[in-house]
């Protein structure tokens, strides 16, 4: 039985640079918190296999913003889990939350693309990975 990859979770805290004119965390830095809620889960889900994280790009990003997110929220919640998987690509559900009351304030889509070192094409995801990577699709 194939062992599927933990969906992610990472904390990450506003800073002061976050934010805007009306104490709202910038639209702009919701890709931040995402990508670091990424890098996090992408680190996890290689393992050993850390060097193969610059072999990844992202393809795409949609994100629809749901409530504000600000200072007094503390930090940003990032949770992720895998929605599909391809051939060479892997599709994203991400979400950002409040970490002082788990409020839903953006959900999100990213695709990752598996590359060759010079990032010029796409290559199939190994084997075993992308076992690991089916077995953790979400419901």
């Amino acid at each position: 039985m194939t062992t599927p990859i933990e969906p992610g979770r990472k904390t990450v805290p506003i800073r002061w640079r976050d934010l805007d004119g009306f104490n709202h965390v910038n639209n702009a830095v919701y890709l931040n918190y995402l990508e670091e809620g990424r890098d996090a889960w992408l680190a996890n889900a290689l393992g050993e296999g850390i060097t193969q994280l610059t072999e990844f790009v992202v393809r795409h990003v949609s994100i629809d913003f749901i409530s504000a997110l600000t200072q007094e929220d503390g930090a940003a919640l990032v949770k992720v889990e895998v929605e599909s998987v391809g051939n060479s690509s892997i599709t994203l559900r991400e979400t950002v939350h409040a970490s002082s009351d788990d409020r839903l304030c953006a959900s999100a889509r990213g695709v990752l693309v598996h590359t060759n070192v010079e990032h010029t094409e796409s290559k199939h995801l190994p084997a075993d990975l992308k076992l690991r990577l089916e077995a953790s699709i979400a419901s």
